[in-house]
């Protein structure tokens, strides 16, 4: 599949109907382009089998809510939409993107309680997000945006208006010849890149920032498990900047990204070591089990 993401072959998933790729549209007064009323997953599908794909449909849900509003589709609504549109489009290794949101409706202020919510499901073909970071590892920069505090926004939700400041930090980070950029959190402590969770790795042990400020990736919960079941201690904890200096490797986790070695940030160099190999490589062969 090439060409922008507007102008495709295919069928997408929207509102219980298949419809054609070129006509999945929204009006322009659609409140979530105004509000960002939204909240979407990432996921992937492979040899057929989206990985924990029910976890990504209650987590959907569980985000409308924490923005106030509830998804008009039960989980297993959610299960059967992704399946009709991987089908739809004849594809068993694709990434998943489903989506809700508030549309347009009777209301187009900030409050939008009258307005409809919709819900639409695309699927494509996509390989490795950080493409060749997969081997050599990634460059990061370090953002000057900072994840807010819990209580300025829903950090657990996985919504639309929370990843402004990572796509500006992005950007700006390829401006600089980086593949991505590592977040501060409003309290200065290290937190995560602007679409994956954040390890290190120092005298054997692993150590990833709490999870009280950001997503609690799924990708990033089962590397802690297979950490766990290999033997390897996991430290959850608050990772201040000054540490990066003596951390010896690092990699990133998601959905997209999958584990992600990173050789870079800012200033700091880390080795693409064994743990990080083998975790990748164990991640890999979980996945398409």
């Amino acid at each position: 599949m090439a060409g922008g993401y507007d102008d495709r072959d295919g069928k997408i998933w929207m509102d219980g109907q298949l419809v054609e790729w070129r006509d999945a549209n929204v009006h322009i007064l659609t409140h979530a382009m105004h509000y960002a009323s939204s909240v979407f997953e990432g996921e992937r599908c492979y040899s057929g089998k989206i990985f924990k794909s029910r976890e990504h449909s209650e987590r959907l849900i569980t985000s409308g809510k924490l923005i106030d509003f509830d998804i008009p589709y039960s989980v297993d609504e959610i299960e059967a939409a992704k399946q009709a549109a991987l089908d739809a489009n004849g594809l068993t290794d694709a990434y998943v993107r489903a989506v809700a949101w508030r549309g347009a409706g009777e209301d187009m202020g900030v409050a939008s309680a009258r307005n409809p919510v919709h819900m639409a499901v695309a699927v494509w073909e996509w390989g490795n997000y950080y493409g060749d970071a997969k081997m050599k590892g990634a460059k990061l920069d370090i953002a000057k945006w900072k994840r807010p505090s819990p209580e300025t926004a829903p950090s657990q939700a996985k919504a639309a208006g929370l990843y402004m400041i990572a796509t500006m930090s992005k950007h700006a980070a390829e401006a600089k010849g980086c593949s991505d950029a590592m977040m501060f959190d409003y309290r200065g402590y290290v937190a995560e890149a602007t679409g994956a969770n954040i390890f290190f790795v120092k005298d054997g042990e692993v150590h990833t920032p709490l999870a009280d400020a950001f997503l609690n990736g799924l990708t990033r919960q089962t590397v802690i498990e297979m950490l766990k079941e290999k033997g390897v201690k996991v430290n959850e904890r608050v990772i201040m900047p000054e540490e990066l200096e003596g951390f010896e490797q690092c990699w990133l986790t998601g959905t997209a990204a999958e584990v992600t070695p990173v050789g870079q940030i800012g200033d700091y160099n880390f080795e693409v070591g064994a743990l990080t190999r083998d975790i990748s490589e164990s991640y890999e062969k979980l996945v398409r089990v």
